[in-house]
């Protein structure tokens, strides 16, 4: 079912690979929420119902919001609310790109499913309880990697990365 859907995963992870600390993102760089708005706009996003409620707006505005939950009682709105991971990639879009966007395991879910990694790394390691899992040199190519910037606000040093899956 999910041979004819794009699957891909937009994520900041620290050197490490760290994403998170007690339900929330380890930084705030103005650059990466605005490669993520751009990359995403127009798609569909799909994510866990924590990463869901720790959005500043919700839905994400010009997106198809998925929103995964265990909860059968649970519904979010304006959102197409699911309860599994196959039935999340029953609403994708069959024609574009649709982003995996967290948490963690959703994260890990669907990893072995993604033809495409859009990472910003941060080049640090801080205090995370959450990690992304490990991207393999083995398993994906790295296609894009671009200059190394600093936030001005934090003084974070990061990279915006892109893979694709070997053997596609």
């Amino acid at each position: 079912m999910n041979e004819k859907k794009q699957i891909s995963i937009i994520v900041a992870i620290a050197e490490d690979y760290g994403i998170g600390k007690n339900n929330q993102l380890l930084w705030h760089i103005s650059e990466d929420l605005k490669r993520f708005k751009k990359i995403t706009s127009g798609h569909t996003v799909v994510m866990g119902k924590n990463t869901y409620l720790s959005l500043p707006f919700r839905p994400l505005p010009k997106r198809k919001n998925i929103v995964i939950t265990d909860n059968a009682n649970e519904t979010f709105e304006g959102c197409e609310t699911v309860y599994s991971i196959p039935e999340a990639i029953e609403k994708m879009d069959l024609h574009a790109e649709n982003f995996i966007m967290g948490g963690a395991s959703i994260y890990r879910q669907f990893f072995g499913m993604a033809q495409k990694l859009y990472i910003t790394k941060v080049h640090t390691v801080l205090n995370a309880d959450t990690f992304f899992p490990v991207v393999s040199l083995n398993e994906w190519n790295l296609i894009d990697e671009g200059e190394t910037q600093t936030d001005p606000d934090n003084g974070l040093i990061y990279s915006f990365l892109t893979y694709v899956k070997k053997d596609q």
